[in-house]
């Protein structure tokens, strides 16, 4: 194979391999969810706000607005609509997105488990 050629191929299954990666993986983001949020937060058909609010359909949505969650002022002043990368920079550095939240996380800084948390939060846009 031509070296030209060889270059394009690899290229090429970097930039699949890439978009793959970046959609983030479900069932990993699952088990992450359960181990580092699911103390505070719920997600599915019986969730509810306990130490924090519940994430049901968190994508879309203006932060501080359910009604099962006493929100900070911060938070419920803060104007922010989470979209998916405004809460992937929320996860990633929660008082640096919201200055003055009372969530007691230092965040992520792997953004491939990022990637897997919002994927596995996307299955619970419609509950």
């Amino acid at each position: 194979m031509k070296p030209a050629a060889l270059l394009t191929l690899l290229l090429t299954a970097a930039l699949f391999n890439t978009s793959a990666t970046a959609a983030g993986d479900v069932e990993v983001g699952g088990k992450l969810f359960t181990k580092t949020c699911g103390g505070c937060h719920s997600v599915g058909l019986n969730a509810r706000g306990g130490f924090g609010p519940q994430l049901n359909g968190v994508i879309g949505r203006l932060a501080g607005t359910t009604a099962d969650y006493q929100y900070s002022d911060a938070m419920k002043n803060s104007g922010v609509v989470w979209t998916r990368e405004k809460l992937a920079a929320y996860i990633e550095n929660p008082k640096k997105v919201v200055s003055g939240t009372r969530m007691i996380f230092w965040g992520i800084s792997d953004q491939q488990k990022i990637e897997n948390l919002l994927a596995y939060l996307e299955t619970f846009q419609t509950q």
